[in-house]
Protein backbone atom coordinates (compact mmCIF):
# COMPACT_ATOMS: atom_id res chain seq x y z
CA UNK A 1 0.00 0.00 0.00
CA UNK A 2 1.64 3.07 -1.26
CA UNK A 3 2.13 5.64 1.93
CA UNK A 4 1.89 8.79 -0.57
CA UNK A 5 -1.54 9.30 -2.06
CA UNK A 6 -2.03 9.56 -5.51
CA UNK A 7 -3.24 13.12 -5.75
CA UNK A 8 -0.40 14.05 -3.38
CA UNK A 9 1.67 12.49 -5.67
CA UNK A 10 0.09 14.64 -8.69
CA UNK A 11 0.28 17.75 -6.74
CA UNK A 12 4.03 17.58 -7.17
CA UNK A 13 3.59 17.13 -10.75
CA UNK A 14 4.73 19.27 -13.52
CA UNK A 15 2.62 17.68 -16.18
CA UNK A 16 4.74 17.64 -19.16
CA UNK A 17 4.59 17.76 -22.71
CA UNK A 18 7.62 18.88 -25.03
CA UNK A 19 7.89 16.81 -27.92
CA UNK A 20 8.87 18.67 -31.16
CA UNK A 21 5.34 17.69 -33.33
CA UNK A 22 3.06 19.03 -30.50
CA UNK A 23 -0.08 20.94 -31.85
CA UNK A 24 -1.73 23.60 -29.77
CA UNK A 25 -4.76 20.83 -29.77
CA UNK A 26 -2.53 18.52 -27.37
CA UNK A 27 -1.21 21.21 -25.40
CA UNK A 28 -5.04 21.96 -24.95
CA UNK A 29 -5.82 19.03 -23.58
CA UNK A 30 -2.85 19.19 -21.14
CA UNK A 31 -3.84 21.65 -19.79
CA UNK A 32 -7.58 20.48 -19.31
CA UNK A 33 -5.87 17.79 -17.85
CA UNK A 34 -3.62 19.38 -15.41
CA UNK A 35 -6.45 21.42 -14.18
CA UNK A 36 -8.47 18.18 -13.79
CA UNK A 37 -6.06 16.52 -11.49
CA UNK A 38 -4.63 19.36 -10.07
CA UNK A 39 -0.84 19.02 -11.08
CA UNK A 40 1.37 21.81 -10.00
CA UNK A 41 2.14 22.93 -13.15
CA UNK A 42 1.98 22.35 -17.06
CA UNK A 43 5.85 22.61 -18.53
CA UNK A 44 5.30 23.36 -22.57
CA UNK A 45 7.57 24.68 -25.03
CA UNK A 46 7.37 28.65 -25.16
CA UNK A 47 5.80 28.92 -28.33
CA UNK A 48 2.92 27.65 -26.21
CA UNK A 49 3.21 29.85 -23.25
CA UNK A 50 0.65 32.71 -24.61
CA UNK A 51 -2.07 30.50 -25.92
CA UNK A 52 -1.84 28.34 -22.71
CA UNK A 53 -1.98 30.90 -20.28
CA UNK A 54 -4.91 32.63 -21.80
CA UNK A 55 -6.78 29.44 -21.68
CA UNK A 56 -5.95 28.48 -17.83
CA UNK A 57 -5.70 31.63 -16.49
CA UNK A 58 -5.26 31.32 -12.89
CA UNK A 59 -6.74 27.71 -12.32
CA UNK A 60 -2.96 26.71 -13.05
CA UNK A 61 0.90 27.52 -12.86
CA UNK A 62 1.86 27.27 -16.87
CA UNK A 63 6.17 26.54 -16.83
CA UNK A 64 8.36 26.41 -19.51
CA UNK A 65 11.74 25.76 -20.82
CA UNK A 66 15.06 27.80 -21.44
CA UNK A 67 18.23 27.04 -23.50
CA UNK A 68 16.33 23.24 -23.99
CA UNK A 69 17.51 20.98 -24.49
CA UNK A 70 21.27 21.79 -25.01
CA UNK A 71 22.24 24.46 -23.35
CA UNK A 72 24.24 25.87 -25.42
CA UNK A 73 23.30 29.02 -26.52
CA UNK A 74 24.69 32.20 -25.46
CA UNK A 75 23.73 34.12 -22.15
CA UNK A 76 21.95 37.01 -23.83
CA UNK A 77 19.90 34.80 -25.71
CA UNK A 78 18.57 32.69 -22.61
CA UNK A 79 17.71 36.06 -20.78
CA UNK A 80 16.01 37.11 -24.01
CA UNK A 81 14.04 33.49 -24.03
CA UNK A 82 13.16 34.29 -20.26
CA UNK A 83 12.62 38.00 -20.90
CA UNK A 84 9.49 36.53 -23.74
CA UNK A 85 8.19 33.65 -21.55
CA UNK A 86 7.65 36.10 -18.74
CA UNK A 87 6.24 38.44 -20.64
CA UNK A 88 4.36 35.94 -22.30
CA UNK A 89 2.48 34.64 -19.00
CA UNK A 90 4.81 32.60 -17.59
CA UNK A 91 4.62 31.50 -14.13
CA UNK A 92 7.88 29.27 -13.58
CA UNK A 93 11.56 28.96 -15.91
CA UNK A 94 13.49 25.73 -15.91
CA UNK A 95 16.52 26.33 -17.75
CA UNK A 96 19.35 24.02 -19.26
CA UNK A 97 23.29 24.99 -17.85
CA UNK A 98 25.94 25.19 -20.10
CA UNK A 99 27.18 21.86 -20.16
CA UNK A 100 30.49 22.61 -21.66
CA UNK A 101 31.47 25.05 -19.39
CA UNK A 102 31.19 22.67 -16.12
CA UNK A 103 33.53 19.95 -18.51
CA UNK A 104 35.77 22.99 -18.51
CA UNK A 105 35.44 23.70 -14.88
CA UNK A 106 33.97 27.07 -15.48
CA UNK A 107 31.76 27.33 -12.53
CA UNK A 108 31.33 31.15 -11.80
CA UNK A 109 30.63 31.63 -15.57
CA UNK A 110 27.70 29.29 -15.02
CA UNK A 111 26.36 30.44 -11.48
CA UNK A 112 26.25 33.99 -13.66
CA UNK A 113 24.17 32.44 -16.44
CA UNK A 114 21.81 31.55 -13.60
CA UNK A 115 21.73 34.84 -12.02
CA UNK A 116 21.26 36.81 -15.23
CA UNK A 117 18.24 34.45 -15.66
CA UNK A 118 16.56 34.43 -12.13
CA UNK A 119 16.55 38.15 -12.44
CA UNK A 120 14.96 38.22 -15.85
CA UNK A 121 12.42 35.80 -14.20
CA UNK A 122 11.41 38.49 -12.31
CA UNK A 123 10.56 36.35 -9.28
CA UNK A 124 8.78 33.51 -11.09
CA UNK A 125 10.31 30.01 -9.72
CA UNK A 126 13.38 29.10 -11.67
CA UNK A 127 14.37 25.74 -11.78
CA UNK A 128 18.12 24.73 -12.96
CA UNK A 129 18.32 21.69 -15.27
CA UNK A 130 22.03 20.46 -14.96
CA UNK A 131 21.80 17.08 -17.01
CA UNK A 132 22.92 14.60 -14.75
CA UNK A 133 23.15 12.08 -17.26
CA UNK A 134 26.30 13.85 -18.67
CA UNK A 135 27.87 15.01 -15.30
CA UNK A 136 30.38 13.36 -13.12
CA UNK A 137 29.78 12.91 -9.30
CA UNK A 138 32.01 15.34 -8.83
CA UNK A 139 30.47 18.13 -11.28
CA UNK A 140 26.91 17.01 -9.80
CA UNK A 141 28.23 17.75 -6.51
CA UNK A 142 29.85 21.13 -7.59
CA UNK A 143 26.88 22.15 -9.35
CA UNK A 144 24.64 21.69 -6.22
CA UNK A 145 26.69 24.45 -4.66
CA UNK A 146 26.49 26.99 -7.68
CA UNK A 147 22.87 26.35 -7.90
CA UNK A 148 22.37 27.11 -4.40
CA UNK A 149 24.97 30.23 -4.38
CA UNK A 150 22.99 31.77 -7.43
CA UNK A 151 19.76 31.74 -5.56
CA UNK A 152 17.80 29.61 -7.64
CA UNK A 153 14.34 28.17 -6.36
CA UNK A 154 15.17 24.46 -7.54
CA UNK A 155 17.61 22.12 -8.99
CA UNK A 156 16.55 19.82 -11.58
CA UNK A 157 17.97 16.21 -12.86
CA UNK A 158 17.33 16.25 -16.47
CA UNK A 159 16.03 17.44 -19.54
CA UNK A 160 14.34 13.75 -21.16
CA UNK A 161 16.09 14.64 -24.04
CA UNK A 162 19.66 13.31 -23.13
CA UNK A 163 21.26 9.51 -22.41
CA UNK A 164 19.23 9.45 -19.18
CA UNK A 165 17.05 10.59 -16.88
CA UNK A 166 16.42 10.97 -13.08
CA UNK A 167 17.57 8.47 -10.68
CA UNK A 168 17.53 7.36 -6.98
CA UNK A 169 21.15 8.11 -6.41
CA UNK A 170 21.35 11.66 -7.92
CA UNK A 171 18.29 13.07 -6.02
CA UNK A 172 20.02 11.62 -3.03
CA UNK A 173 23.20 13.23 -4.02
CA UNK A 174 20.83 16.37 -4.78
CA UNK A 175 19.31 16.27 -1.22
CA UNK A 176 22.88 15.80 0.44
CA UNK A 177 24.35 19.01 -1.52
CA UNK A 178 22.19 21.50 -2.26
CA UNK A 179 21.64 24.68 0.23
CA UNK A 180 18.04 24.75 2.81
CA UNK A 181 16.31 27.09 0.49
CA UNK A 182 16.72 24.66 -3.08
CA UNK A 183 14.39 22.35 -3.85
CA UNK A 184 14.43 19.03 -6.26
CA UNK A 185 12.85 18.16 -9.22
CA UNK A 186 13.13 14.88 -10.89
CA UNK A 187 12.48 14.16 -14.64
CA UNK A 188 13.09 11.92 -17.18
CA UNK A 189 12.21 8.32 -16.96
CA UNK A 190 9.68 8.14 -14.13
CA UNK A 191 7.52 5.74 -15.13
CA UNK A 192 5.16 4.55 -12.46
CA UNK A 193 3.78 5.49 -9.40
CA UNK A 194 6.85 3.59 -7.32
CA UNK A 195 9.04 5.99 -8.66
CA UNK A 196 7.35 8.91 -7.93
CA UNK A 197 6.95 7.97 -4.54
CA UNK A 198 10.84 6.89 -4.10
CA UNK A 199 11.73 10.00 -5.97
CA UNK A 200 9.28 12.31 -3.13
CA UNK A 201 10.48 10.23 -0.20
CA UNK A 202 14.30 10.78 -1.43
CA UNK A 203 13.81 14.67 -1.54
CA UNK A 204 12.12 15.63 -4.33
CA UNK A 205 9.27 17.79 -4.14
CA UNK A 206 8.59 18.37 -7.99
CA UNK A 207 8.29 15.68 -10.52
CA UNK A 208 8.83 16.28 -14.40
CA UNK A 209 6.38 13.81 -16.15
CA UNK A 210 3.39 12.62 -18.26
CA UNK A 211 3.15 9.29 -17.09
CA UNK A 212 1.76 9.71 -13.73
CA UNK A 213 -1.34 11.78 -15.06
CA UNK A 214 -2.32 8.88 -17.32
CA UNK A 215 -1.83 6.49 -14.35
CA UNK A 216 -4.63 8.68 -12.81
CA UNK A 217 -6.70 8.31 -15.67
CA UNK A 218 -6.24 4.47 -16.16
CA UNK A 219 -7.12 3.97 -12.00
CA UNK A 220 -10.52 6.21 -12.89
Amino acid sequence: MSEISLEQILSTCDHTLLKQESTWEQIKALCDDGIRYHTASVCISPCFVKQAKDYVGERLAVCTVIGFPNGSMTTASKVFETTDAVANGADEIDMVINIGWVKEGRYKDVQKEIEAIKEACRGRILKVIIETCLLTKEEKIEMCKVVTKAGADFIKTSTGFSTGGATREDVALFAENVGPKVQIKAAGGIANLKDAEDFIKLGASRLGTSRLVKIAKEQG
